[in-house]
C-alpha cells in the first residue's frame, strides 16, 4: 500500500473530470463521489503510468494495449491490510485486464494505492455477497451484489510511473 499526497493538480484534473462526466451511474461512491473517483484514477496514474482514458470499461490504458480499470472507495482513516476491496456485480462484465483499488480520504488531502490484481485473479478470487446480506469480515450489510478481496491480497503494483 502506497499513501499518495492529493496535489492541487491531481485535484484540478478530478474536479474538472467530475463536471465533465456528471453522475456516475453504478457507482458505490456517495457524497462527493465522482471527484474521489477521478483522484483514484490520478492516484493510479501516478503509481502505474499510463493513458487516462476514462471510458466505461476501463479508466487507464497501456501503449501495450492492456486496459485498467481503476475502483475507489472514500475513507476517513488509513486503509487497514484487512479491509475489503469491491467490485459491484453490475461492473464485472467491463471490458478490462486489471483492476487497481484505491482509497481517497474525505477531505481529498491524501489517498492510498491499494494495489493491484487481474481481473481474471479478482473474479477467481474474491468473495461473492448478495444485497442485504451482511460481509462476516466488517459486519457491514451489503447493499448491493458484490465480489469483495482483503487489501492484503492484492500486488503492490503492476508498473510503475511518476505522473503528476
Amino acid at each position: 500500500m502506497k499513501e499518495i499526497e492529493v496535489t492541487e493538480n491531481m485535484l484540478i484534473k478530478a474536479r474538472d473530470k467530475a463536471v465533465e462526466m456528471g453522475k456516475l451511474y453504478n457507482s458505490i461512491l456517495r457524497g462527493g463521489g465522482n471527484i474521489a473517483g477521478f483522484i483514484g484514477e490520478q492516484i493510479a496514474l501516478k503509481v502505474i503510468g499510463g493513458e487516462w482514458q476514462n471510458t466505461y470499461q476501463y479508466d487507464i490504458l497501456w501503449e501495450d494495449g492492456v486496459k485498467v480499470d481503476v475502483k475507489t472507495k472514500q475513507t476517513s482513516v488509513k486503509p487497514l491490510p484487512h479491509y475489503e476491496c469491491s467490485i459491484a456485480k453490475t461492473s464485472s462484465k467491463q471490458d478490462c485486464d486489471w483492476y487497481i483499488f484505491t482509497r481517497v480520504k474525505k477531505d481529498f488531502s491524501v489517498g492510498w494505492f491499494l494495489g493491484a490484481i487481474s481481473k481474471e485473479d479478482y473474479f477467481k478470487e474474491a468473495n461473492f455477497l448478495k444485497k442485504g446480506e451482511i460481509d462476516p469480515s466488517n459486519n457491514f450489510t451489503v447493499r448491493a451484489d458484490c465480489y469483495n478481496i482483503p487489501i492484503s491480497d492484492l500486488r503492490e503494483t503492476i508498473r510503475g510511473g511518476d505522473n503528476d
